[in-house]
């Protein structure tokens, strides 16, 4: 009997053993399956659930925040217009305010590198902001397409790889004037702008361009940004021996310098020439009546008579129940520019040098006319418009009365 049981707990102990380690097996066996799932690499099918980001260092607030808020107006209507949607790669715009601040945006463009790992950079309006993040762009080898800011040494002294610029620079605004102000103006101007870089690049372009074509500027005076009296230096310009005023002025100093240029008797009298940021869209329903009769230079305007600019002006005011301005035609060819861009490497973008080769190779028939680049400054080469305002019932409207056709930057 002793036997029996001393062989019976001999062979439990046995089937226990076998039991444990059949139950390790199927548990290691289990493990291992998991781990190997855990591995495997990930599939195309979900790389391309990745969507592609954009990121955007534009304004939100402060004195440029209407500004940045056109720019992404016009990048988002373009996005629409494609659903969303390149090359099967969704598209993301990942939004940062500068604050028009060079040390928060140096903050915010980290942000959007080391957390939101944005693919592409654009923006800002700012060219201040722009030097200050260009060091950082250069070292990650970020691609970035510059959407407005237009200081000349972004293309210049500045120039990067990886930087390319979509929008304008100073010079191409300021020199286009130059030559048709000496046909058509006269042989000397007074020339005034407000105290800033793009005031002393625009002004000394469109010098360049006009003594070189044999005019003389009889006098320059800047008066500081942000200025509300103009009333001392229009005085000095209501004088017999010029025949007109090329002025620099955007935004609410351009609002306050032609609504005092009518008040103090020169409307009329000497004829005011300028950039077309002292009759924008945004401007020039503030300004009354006094805009009337000037004439300016730029590389868009809502007048434009052409299919593209007829389709964009419609689809804005559509979306946005507002007219568009020169930054929201900024915006939607820069959307175009880089989904063109991306199609072209069918929704590749993990090289950014493949990236900004397609990026330089994009040539357009936008709202704005045809756009290209300049394969050594990576500036954009465009058409400059000169329009003219004129008094429509109890409103001011702008034509064009001229095309200075494909301005190129010298990059010098």
């Amino acid at each position: 009997m002793k036997l029996v049981k001393r062989n019976w707990l001999i062979m439990l102990a046995f089937v226990l053993l076998l039991s444990a380690c059949s139950s390790g097996a199927i548990s290691t066996t289990t493990d291992k399956n998991k781990k190997e799932e855990k591995e495997e690499p990930t599939t195309s099918d979900s790389a391309s659930d990745e969507p592609i980001k954009i990121g955007a260092l534009l304004p939100s607030t402060g004195v440029y925040a209407s500004l940045g808020e056109n720019v992404k107006n016009g990048m988002e209507l373009y996005f629409e217009e494609i659903g969303w949607e390149v090359a099967g790669k969704k598209i993301e715009i990942v939004h940062e305010d500068t604050e028009a601040d060079p040390q928060v945006s140096l903050r915010k463009l980290r942000k959007l590198i080391e957390q939101d790992k944005i693919d592409i950079l654009t923006g800002p309006i700012s060219t201040a902001v722009a030097y200050a993040i260009r060091d950082e762009v250069e070292k990650n080898k970020l691609p970035f397409l510059v959407s407005h800011a237009g200081g000349n040494d972004l293309t210049r002294s500045k120039r990067s790889d990886y930087i390319w610029r979509s929008s304008f620079s100073s010079y191409q605004i300021g020199h286009s004037m130059g030559q048709w102000a000496y046909d058509n103006i006269g042989e000397k101007i007074y020339l005034t702008a407000a105290d800033y870089a793009f005031g002393h690049e625009a002004t000394a372009a469109f010098k360049d361009a006009y003594t070189a074509a044999g005019g003389e500027i009889v006098e320059e005076v800047f008066a500081p940004l942000g200025n509300n009296d103009y009333s001392s230096y229009l005085a000095k310009m209501n004088r017999d021996d010029i025949d007109g005023i090329y002025a620099f002025f955007a935004g609410t100093d351009a609002i306050r310098f032609v609504q005092q240029y009518e008040q103090y008797g020169l409307k009329g009298k000497i004829p005011l020439i300028g950039s077309g940021w002292l009759t924008a869209e945004d401007t020039r329903p503030q300004q009354g009546t006094a805009p009337e009769g000037i004439i300016a230079s730029i590389f868009w305007d809502y007048s434009l008579d052409t299919p593209e600019n007829k389709k964009f002006v419609e689809a804005y005011e559509a979306k946005f129940n507002a007219r568009p301005s020169i930054e929201s035609a900024e915006g939607y060819d820069a959307a175009a520019i880089m989904a063109k861009a991306i199609e072209a490497l069918n929704g590749d973008v993990s090289d950014p040098d493949k990236l900004v080769e397609e990026i330089s190779k994009v040539e357009l028939n936008s709202p704005r006319g045809p756009i290209k680049f300049d394969q050594e400054t990576h500036q954009i080469i465009q058409n400059l418009y000169i329009v003219e305002t004129y008094l429509d019932g109890d409103k001011t409207e702008n034509k064009v009365i001229d095309t200075v056709p494909e301005v190129v930057d010298p990059g010098k």
